[in-house]
């Protein structure tokens, strides 16, 4: 009985360990997935800055006193 105890004791521990190690493992990934979300978050982020700024560029362009700027700088 003794030692059919002491093997499952043994066996739980391997468990444990594998189970600890894998943990360890998933919390590496999220850290690395939490890392590549802020990159991309931040890359969007500033694709949409850049979309703002050119699309305000060219609605500028087709205003009415940038056209009456461009025909007097033609004369």
């Amino acid at each position: 009985m003794r030692t059919h105890i002491q093997a499952r004791l043994e066996e739980l521990k391997k468990e444990f360990e594998s189970g600890q190690s894998r943990l360890r493992e998933l919390d590496n990934q999220q850290a690395l997935l939490r890392e590549t979300l802020l990159r991309i978050s931040g890359a969007i982020q500033v694709l949409t800055e850049v979309m703002a700024v050119d699309q305000a560029d060219g609605q500028s362009d087709r205003s009415p006193l940038s056209s009456q700027a461009a025909a007097s700088t033609a004369d």
